[in-house]
């Protein structure tokens, strides 16, 4: 199985009716313990890099992007790569200029912070180049000049403005604010589903839903069903990876080798990875072993959030 484009895994989780997972890559490991999940689960999904992996690997993007165009080519299941939350004008810039000759699949411009007309007209501009270099495009609408963009406290996304934005910006997905919030540690957000529901009908473009790692499976499935069509997850992740980090180190006070405990770390990503395909993409279907541990609620095996 070749790495695919973000463009065939969204269009096909619009065709049926689901949504695809995009998962926050900062390690090799991390990027092989989500394709190792999806691979259980038979499920296409979204390696993602976000401007925040970019900037701790020395703002060098490209050893990175290659690693997981690497991985997604061998992978048994179609896997993209999409970079996330990108402001930076120069990593804007040489993610357009790799394109999809480096197997990059699509990229979100988040000026989401930017007051709307500034948003919408740096959007815009960024845009017209990645589309034109093949990229497939997703934005943020945020609260006008709020600290956090769409995702502070209390912020919700209008459909009319949203149903605006889009027009006048020509993007091909639009993250928007509905009840989550980035880096959750517990699943305790509540999403508006009235409201996911009346955007799915104005916006003609897929909508993604950021800050999925505190959403409830049932909500993430309820989410789906109204009208999301692409789910970001990042936090959870790294709270079962650091989870196997402590456990295995905690055990041995002498342990040196770094395989020994980021090799664990890796299977809880994959598994964690392959239970949310299930939730998602492929639906009732669960891991076996990790269903018993209360529906995952504190997205460790043993350990509650």
């Amino acid at each position: 199985m070749s790495a695919v484009s973000t463009r065939h895994l969204v269009d096909e989780a619009v065709v049926r009716g689901t949504a695809v997972l995009g998962f926050n890559v900062i390690t090799l490991e991390h990027a092989e313990g989500i394709v190792a999940g999806a691979e259980r689960a038979g499920t296409g999904v979204l390696l993602q890099l976000s401007e925040n992996a970019v900037v701790y690997h020395g703002r060098r993007m490209r050893p990175l992007v290659a690693a997981c165009r690497e991985l997604a080519a061998a992978a048994s299941v179609p896997v993209a790569l999409h970079l996330d939350h990108v402001r930076e004008p120069a990593l804007i810039d040489e993610t357009i200029d790799l394109g999809s000759a480096a197997g990059i699949g699509s990229i979100m411009i988040d000026a989401s912070t930017l007051p709307y007309d500034e948003n919408v007209r740096a959007t815009t501009e960024a845009a017209v180049r990645a589309r034109a270099a093949g990229l497939w495009v997703e934005a943020e609408l945020g609260e006008v000049g709020g600290k956090d963009g769409a995702h502070a406290p209390g912020v919700r996304t209008d459909p009319r403005e949203a149903a605006a934005f889009v027009a006048a910006t020509g993007v091909d997905g639009l993250a928007v604010a509905v009840g989550s919030s980035h880096a959750m540690t517990t699943r305790t957000a509540h999403l508006d589903l009235e409201l996911i529901a009346r955007l799915a009908a104005a916006v003609p473009v897929p909508l993604v839903l950021h800050g999925s790692s505190g959403v409830a499976d049932d909500d993430l499935r309820r989410a789906v069903a109204a009208g999301i069509r692409k789910v970001n997850v990042g936090t959870a992740l790294n709270v079962v990876w650091s989870a196997e980090v402590r456990r295995v180190l905690d055990g041995d006070a002498a342990l040196t080798d770094p395989r020994r405990y980021l090799g664990p770390a890796r299977e809880a990503v994959a598994e964690l990875v392959e239970h949310l395909c299930g939730v998602i993409a492929v639906p009732h279907r669960v891991s076996p072993g990790l269903a018993a541990v209360d529906g995952l609620e504190g997205y460790s095996r043993d350990t509650k959030l």
